[in-house]
Parts: structure tokens; C-alpha cells; sequence
């Protein structure tokens, strides 16, 4: 029981250890200058919290997660909207 205790705290640590790894690598990256999804062009808020993400230096935001897909297919296309 200790050991799934250790386990279960252990995995959970690390879980947020890399998360605010992430956080921090967003904070660095230049603004997102808009206020829609680069993708959907819907208003960020709209469906919920935004997803944002950083690609080459830049904060890019997104209304929903099959938003964050469809730019990972082609980010170029959209990184011409910023």
C-alpha cells in the first residue's frame, strides 16, 4: 500500500513538474497578438478555455483542441494569418 502511496505522489510531481516546464517556455515566446483561434477564426473564450501553444518563438492560441490539429498539419498556412 505505501508503495502505490510513493508511486501515485511521485507520478503526480512529475506530472507538474512538466507541466510548468511548458508554462514556462510560453512565457518567453512573443504575445498572441489576436483575439480570435488562428484556425476557426471563432473568438477565444467561446468554447471554453483557449489552448495556447508555442511554435517557433510565438504564442499561438485556440479555441478547441481539433483546432491544435489541424494547424500541426500545416502551421505554416496559418502562422500567415499573424
Amino acid at each position: 500500500m505505501k508503495t502505490k502511496l510513493t508511486t501515485l505522489l511521485t507520478t503526480a510531481l512529475l506530472g507538474l513538474t512538466l507541466a510548468s516546464c511548458s508554462t514556462t517556455s510560453s512565457a518567453s515566446a512573443k504575445p498572441y497578438p489576436l483575439s480570435t483561434c488562428i484556425v476557426s477564426g471563432n473568438k477565444l473564450g467561446s468554447m471554453g478555455t483557449p489552448v495556447t501553444q508555442v511554435h517557433q518563438g510565438q504564442e499561438v492560441k485556440f479555441c478547441c483542441e481539433p483546432c491544435v490539429k489541424k494547424f500541426n498539419a500545416n502551421p505554416a498556412k496559418y502562422m500567415a494569418k499573424l
